[in-house]
């Protein structure tokens, strides 16, 4: 993360922002492209490995302008609106280089995958956006695990669980190749989720269970429910003690049950964060200035 934070100084500027909605628009692209002659994304623009050997590089690119899987317009807009939602969420949470960087390494692992793929086995397998999508489905639950979708339209269902079950499936589809004998797709599935993996595992706080965490974390809890801890707010013309305070915004879990909030362990000092400014804080230092 510390390299993403440098880059991100020094190439922070030239980061597209709203990027979903460019997508979105590739997304059309190749649904209109499918309409009219269902065979020329195979024919010209999908990731043929043999064909790019043969010269026609532009494959390496074109494969995202894939034709949809739904040819009815009213998922299709619903589908096209859940990823809109979910890519902008991660560019709020994130900044606009940072979601960059994820969407494109997305792109990278697929190549990858696909190359691997076509290296043990001689054919060139067809991943589209379809791994993309997921590692972006999966780093929204991993980001904001409580906000709920209604599934089938009516019933709640929080992100999280959706994205257990949608691990579960990952996973069957892994075991599903191996059982097989397409050892090589297996390892592809694993390698096109690259950028969720590197992202979850570096971003775990690893501090948490070390005992002096631990310990602090249980003084805390007693003082909140002491009535000595927390933060004192005034909510409806009273004051009451909330248990999370943005130290940016102020924000508290009383202004929204949806918030997040996360202790940077970069901070000297127990400041909390809600997640739209989790990332884009400015680190507080004790010096000899501030104590």
């Amino acid at each position: 993360m510390n390299l993403l934070n440098k880059l991100n100084r020094k190439y922070g500027r030239y980061a597209v922002h709203n990027l979903m909605f460019y997508i979105i628009l590739l997304y059309a692209a190749g649904f209109l492209i499918n309409q009219i002659n269902p065979d020329f994304y195979g024919n010209y623009l999908m990731l043929d490995i043999e064909k790019v050997l043969q010269g026609q590089i532009w494959r390496i690119v074109t494969f995202i302008i894939q034709p949809t899987s739904d040819s009815n317009i009213l998922f299709l807009a619903i589908e096209l609106y859940l990823y809109y939602m979910i890519g902008n969420s991660l560019e709020r949470a994130w900044g606009a280089f940072r979601f960059n960087m994820y969407y494109l390494s997305g792109l990278v692992f697929n190549i990858l995958a696909i190359i691997i793929v076509y290296l043990s086995t001689g054919y060139s397998i067809v991943l589209g956006l379809t791994y993309i999508n997921r590692s972006m489905f999966f780093a929204f639950a991993a980001l904001y695990p409580n906000v709920q979708f209604l599934l089938f339209f009516i019933i709640p269902v929080k992100v999280k669980y959706l994205g257990f079950i949608y691990g579960a499936y990952v996973l069957y589809e892994i075991y599903s190749t191996f059982r097989m004998g397409e050892y090589f797709v297996g390892i592809a599935i694993a390698i096109a989720l690259g950028n969720f993996l590197i992202y979850f595992l570096s971003t775990r706080n690893y501090k948490r269970i070390s005992p002096n965490q631990i310990k602090r974390k249980a003084h805390y809890k007693r003082q909140v429910k002491a009535g000595r801890g927390g933060n004192v707010v005034e909510f409806r013309g009273k004051k009451t003690i909330t248990r999370h305070k943005c130290a940016v915004c102020g924000r508290t879990e009383l202004d929204d049950e949806n918030l997040e909030f996360r202790f940077c362990s970069k901070c000297d000092g127990n400041y909390e964060y809600c997640m739209d400014h989790l990332f884009t804080h400015e680190h507080v230092k004790n010096t000899p200035d501030n104590q």
